[in-house]
C-alpha cells in the first residue's frame, strides 16, 4: 500500500526521479546528488520506503551495500487509490 508523502520528502523524491528515474542508486550517490547530510538522507529514503516509494535490494558484488529503485510517480498514484 503506498502512502501520500509530506512534501519535504516529495520534493527530494522529484529530484531523484529526474536524476536516476527507474535506475538502481545507492545511499552515497543521494547524499551527492541532494547534497544533504547522511542523517537526513537516512531518514528520507527510510520514509519513502515505509510510505512504498522506493524498493530497496542488496547490490549483488558487495552486499553491504544496498541499492535503492525508485518507484514510477504514475504507478505510486494508481497504487495509492486502490
Amino acid at each position: 500500500m503506498i502512502s501520500p508523502l509530506p512534501k519535504w520528502i516529495m520534493q527530494r523524491y522529484a529530484k531523484l526521479w529526474n536524476e536516476f528515474r527507474d535506475e538502481p542508486f545507492s545511499h552515497e550517490q543521494a547524499v551527492k546528488f541532494l547534497k544533504d547530510k547522511e542523517q537526513v538522507v537516512s531518514v528520507f529514503l527510510s520514509d519513502l520506503k515505509k510510505a512504498g516509494w522506493l524498493e530497496v535490494t542488496l547490490n549483488p558484488k558487495d552486499t553491504r551495500i544496498r541499492l535503492y529503485k525508485l518507484k514510477e510517480p504514475n504507478q505510486a498514484v494508481k497504487e495509492m487509490i486502490k
